[in-house]
């Protein structure tokens, strides 16, 4: 899960960083509301922490530019801002949760883990075959076994699984797994399609090349 962190205070931003990354997400930091506004406008982001009290660009107007662009990326709204005036507008023009300074690191990780699952349709489990994978708790399974995968081979799994029978091109993947400061090639991802065959294939369980294009999680079938 790739999400774009819009803050800035550089010592909570850094804070922020870290925490989200030690808890599996890949993370984009930026400092201001022109920069939130390009990174939006060109990312994929599975979700966006902004802040409302911003250089160049206010967050209300970041916003309100990506409604506008009918991106429905979930927003949860990280502000000092306590008025209710200031909440009200901030979820009228298309906040999804609203947190305000001072807050708890926990309670920041379980509104971010609550608004990707409202955005996956309440999942908080995948399966396929015997594989499950509980998003939740960033746990893989194989026949009720866990199973030993690197944060990025999940990454890249998740979104596989959240696709089956789609065909996802390696440039969406590329993104998903990629920050801004260790950016993953197209090419990269050869290499972790390559380790998850060696894992999956195994149990059944197969990822298919669709050349010039990118991969497909195939339908279970079986071993």
């Amino acid at each position: 899960m790739r999400i774009l962190l819009v803050e800035d205070d550089s010592a909570l931003r850094d804070t922020l960083s870290q925490a989200l990354r030690l808890a599996s997400y890949g993370v984009d930091p930026v400092s201001d509301g022109r920069a939130a506004d390009n990174a939006l406008a060109a990312g994929v982001y599975d979700l966006v922490v902004l802040d409302l009290g911003l250089p160049y660009l206010d967050g209300i107007k970041v916003l309100r530019h990506l409604r506008g662009r009918q991106d429905r990326t979930p927003v949860l709204v990280l502000t000092a801002r306590d008025g209710i005036n200031e909440r009200v507008q901030g979820l009228k023009t298309g906040a999804d949760d609203y947190l305000t300074k001072p807050f708890a690191l926990p309670e920041l990780e379980a509104r971010i883990e609550a608004l990707l699952r409202r955005a996956a349709g309440g999942q908080v489990r995948l399966t396929h075959g015997p594989l499950e994978f509980d998003l939740d708790g960033h746990v893989i399974s194989i026949n009720g076994k866990p199973a030993d995968f690197s944060v990025r081979e999940m990454m890249v799994l998740e979104v596989l699984m959240q696709r089956t029978g789609q065909v996802v091109i390696k440039t969406r993947l590329a993104q998903k797994i990629s920050n801004w400061d260790d950016e993953i090639g197209v090419n990269t991802i050869e290499v972790y399609i390559h380790r998850l065959r060696k894992k999956l294939e195994p149990w059944g369980i197969r990822i298919r090349t669709i050349h010039g294009l990118g991969y497909l999680l195939e339908p279970y079938a079986g071993v």
